[in-house]
């Protein structure tokens, strides 16, 4: 038996296992939840599904204008909240990766720090900032902004720990300070995937803003909730296209870009 074949057999075995472990684990999780399969349930609920979507079409196409209006502001509140994140992130991967400061319990400080700010979902910290600024944008901005610095700082935190010793090394052996080490040795090798992870973070951001104006922070999120609370099922369906359309460019763009950079 050739080295390939063992090492498929070897590896279907390890899917098989995690497979058995994973159907435990959810199968013990279901358990502890209480949740129990409601089949009656599931068959009354679905008839409403049905009418709700039915009513949504065809859209009203009459609120097109404002329903691209508030998916604007909704790009906008994606974009500057993600160039906040990624610039502000910068720092604090650099903290928080192990390679770069010299005392570890540094980099497990930093770690915690970016923990911290990923704690809490978008939509939490924009209820925090809807109550403390008022509702609109600018609550949705720095609850985007906030929560893409700690997400960001993780990621690049890993990307810097895995980048190759060896430029680092040439560097640090010719007398060159830490400042020169990060600008041509370690710079150089995480910018790409730095700017390819802004731009994956970018797509969830867009989603996230799409959503927050359930609670007033500003987009497209302020139509769907009105158009929600007096049951106009075609402005809802309006909104679901205008999401739809914009979201999907916005992903075969970035994953394009992403593609040529990394």
């Amino acid at each position: 038996m050739s080295i390939q074949r063992v090492q498929q057999r070897n590896y279907w075995e390890l899917a098989k296992r995690l497979l058995i472990l994973a159907a435990v684990v959810y199968v013990f999780v279901w358990a502890a939840s209480g949740v129990r399969f409601d089949l009656a349930r599931l068959q009354r609920g679905l008839p409403s599904i049905g009418r709700i979507i039915d009513n949504m079409f065809p859209p009203d196409w009459s609120m097109r204008q404002r329903a691209m209006e508030g998916m604007m502001q909704s790009l906008y509140i994606a974009i500057l909240g993600t160039t906040i994140g990624s610039v502000l992130a910068i720092p604090l991967g650099f903290f928080a990766a192990q390679n770069v400061l010299v005392y570890r319990f540094l980099s497990l400080f930093g770690k915690q720090v970016l923990n911290a700010i990923r704690t809490f979902p978008e939509i939490i910290l924009a209820i925090f900032f809807v109550a403390s600024y008022g509702p609109g944008p600018m609550a949705g901005l720095m609850a985007v902004g906030i929560h893409s610095i700690g997400m960001l700082g993780k990621l690049y935190a890993d990307i810097i720990e895995n980048i190759d010793p060896g430029p680092v090394e040439a560097l640090t052996s010719t007398g060159a300070t830490r400042v020169e080490i990060v600008w041509y040795a370690i710079l150089p090798q995480v910018m790409p995937e730095f700017i390819a992870t802004s731009l994956y973070r970018f797509e969830i951001n867009m989603r996230a803003a799409a959503t927050l104006g359930l609670v007033g922070a500003g987009g497209i999120g302020v139509l769907l909730l009105q158009a929600l609370q007096f049951r106009r099922w075609p402005v809802v369906g309006m909104a679901m296209i205008a999401i739809v359309v914009v979201v999907t460019v916005i992903d075969y763009s970035s994953a394009y870009v992403r593609k040529r950079i990394v």
